[in-house]
């Protein structure tokens, strides 16, 4: 009967271990450190399509985006975003109001203009996860 062969660790095994280790230590300081994180920044699509992104850090003012067949006039500041006017029919884009955190959006449906906020820091009271 033959003996099965005895596995030692080789140096390329060692070599391995310690990049997968040295890895393992980058990502768990960049996660600790709260990684890179970007101030707010408002993005502007019109037809499914990106057609403006504003840093709201040093953005103040008002831009105006022809959406469809609707003018839609948008103010900037350094706490968030708001449609000021708009000529389309409901006009629930402007009851909409200030949007200040990221994920929040503001959207006309008759001119399939959207307005959404993304980056900033985390907001420590949001939900991380809804189940059930």
């Amino acid at each position: 009967m033959r003996q099965p062969p005895k596995l030692r660790p080789t140096l390329w095994d060692f070599l391995t271990a310690l990049c997968v280790a040295a890895l393992a230590v980058i990502v768990a300081v960049f996660q600790w450190r709260g990684g890179q994180t970007q101030g707010l920044t408002a993005v502007v699509s019109v037809d499914g399509a990106e057609v403006d992104r504003v840093f709201l850090g040093y953005a103040a003012g008002e831009k105006t985006y022809q959406a469809g067949d609707y003018t839609l006039t948008v103010e900037y500041d350094q706490d968030g975003a708001q449609v000021l006017a708009s000529d389309c029919p409901t006009r629930d884009c402007v009851h909409t109001g200030t949007i200040t955190r990221s994920g929040q959006s503001i959207v006309c449906l008759p001119g399939r203009f959207i307005l959404h906020l993304e980056g900033g820091a985390a907001d420590p009271n949001a939900i991380d996860a809804v189940l059930g």
